[in-house]
């Protein structure tokens, strides 16, 4: 009986070490790939070829990987049961490649001491909240459909913000800077919400292939909590160059 609930415990640890070692790297690459691409946009204070394909008018290169970082998501989340698990851990780190990509633009955008702060910030928020997801023994099933909620309802405004702004020409600047706080209560949620969902998965967990992708859909997860919680930080204190 011991052993077998060592070996439980053991499985856990892994399923949980997994799932966190999983959005780590995710995160560096992301970082990476956006200080990296950031470099290669300008020339001398002009934009190079792969600049103005990034960010140029029309449909731009950033428009297409938005495009195929949802077509990710949706493929990963509908079809993780079928799909390997070498091609979901593909699939994962495409994702967080792409994503680096998109989020060049903020090393332009901010200055890098901004872009540091935000993050140290972030991630002690982070921090925070998935210990106490981790640890609570209060359930945050409901609190977690709540925010879903709240986070389409963010989602529905964000798109109505960019038909004022691109296409009416209004100022949204108060708009935008509610939606960063409204993303900066519903991301911190989550994080507590989806820390706790990982530690109720990884009780089960007995180390199978199934449950390995499960772990890098969970660190996807955990992955989005934090960039989304950390460019809504940065929007509201980060300092423009």
């Amino acid at each position: 009986m011991s052993q077998a609930i060592s070996i439980a415990e053991s499985e856990k640890a892994k399923f949980i070490t997994q799932t966190y070692t999983w959005m780590g790297l995710a995160l560096l690459i992301s970082a990476i790939a956006a200080f990296y691409t950031s470099i290669k946009v300008f020339d001398g204070g002009a934009l190079t070829a792969f600049g103005k394909f990034l960010y140029g008018p029309g449909i731009s290169g950033v428009w297409i990987f938005a495009i195929a970082e949802i077509a990710i998501v949706i493929a990963l989340s509908s079809m993780i049961r079928k799909i390997s698990l070498q091609t979901a851990i593909i699939g994962f780190l495409a994702y967080s490649l792409i994503n680096g990509i998109t989020l060049s633009s903020i090393f332009i955008i901010y200055r890098i001491e901004s872009i540091a702060v935000a993050f140290l910030g972030t991630s002690a928020m982070f921090f925070i909240m998935a210990f106490y997801g981790s640890t609570t023994k209060k359930n945050l099933a409901t609190f977690g459909r709540y925010l879903m909620m709240a986070l389409v309802g963010i989602i529905i405004v964000s798109l109505l913000e960019f038909v004022m702004y691109t296409f009416l020409h209004l100022n949204t600047s108060l708009l935008d800077y509610l939606i960063s706080i409204a993303c900066i209560i519903v991301f911190t949620g989550l994080t507590a919400y989806d820390a706790q969902k990982i530690i109720k998965v990884a009780e089960h967990s007995n180390g199978n292939e199934d449950y390995k992708k499960v772990s890098i859909m969970a660190a996807l997860e955990l992955y989005l909590d934090f960039i989304n919680l950390f460019l809504a930080i940065l929007r509201i204190f980060g300092k423009r160059k």
